[in-house]
């Protein structure tokens, strides 16, 4: 299935995961509706490394990366869920009663350490990096619950807006200044806004 570039506008990838089915112009896309389109949004979204995702695609079970994106579909609209009823106030201790599917999730990783040549900088050296073990199709989720995590644990659920485009279903944090921030993308769902407010008022005056 062809789909556009999947859609980076959360200011937060654990609100971009929730925006990876939207209807950006008329028409609903989910980037992850299949095994392809989870590979894909995860190399988008820079969460998985390229020589990993090509080795898990390879050595992947028929249907298994499909069967994975149906999970992350499962995990997305729970989440959603989550992040709806506790949007516009801060998150308290008593959320974690409701993360249990995502500590669940966080418990599968198999993180670890190890050394590794420094790269990106004038010094030449060594550097201590974390990295994961990709064993299975399955691990593609840990990455996501990752960011999840990073996202309750470290965003102000009170900047946490919906976009007011008319059927627009896209989440983002507002760290504008004035926390004035309406939209999803001013050049879609603001200037259709403007556009509609511009017709009502001529015609208002006919």
């Amino acid at each position: 299935m062809d789909r556009p570039p999947a859609m980076f506008i959360a200011d937060s990838l654990g609100l971009d995961f929730l925006n990876s089915v939207a209807t950006p112009v008329d028409t609903p896309v989910d980037w992850l509706g299949d095994g392809d389109g989870l590979i894909d949004w995860l190399a988008q979204a820079g969460l998985v490394p390229a020589d990993e995702l090509d080795a898990l695609k390879a050595r992947a079970r028929p249907g298994a990366l499909d069967e994975v994106a149906g999970e992350a579909r499962a995990l997305r609209e729970w989440f959603r869920g989550f992040v709806r009823e506790h949007a516009g106030q801060p998150l308290g201790p008593a959320a974690l009663q409701e993360l249990g599917p995502l500590n669940n999730l966080l418990e599968q990783d198999e993180m670890f350490s190890r050394i590794e040549p420094r790269s990106g900088d004038s010094h030449h050296g060594l550097a201590l990096r974390t990295t994961r073990r990709w064993q299975s199709s399955r691990s593609l989720l840990l990455p996501i619950g990752e960011a999840m995590a990073k996202f309750v644990c470290e965003e102000d659920f009170s900047d946490v807006k919906a976009c007011e485009g008319h059927h627009c279903t896209m989440l983002f944090a507002d760290h504008t200044r004035r926390r004035a921030r309406r939209w999803c993308i001013m050049a879609v769902c603001g200037n259709r806004a403007k556009q509609a407010a511009h017709r009502s008022r001529l015609k208002s005056r006919q």
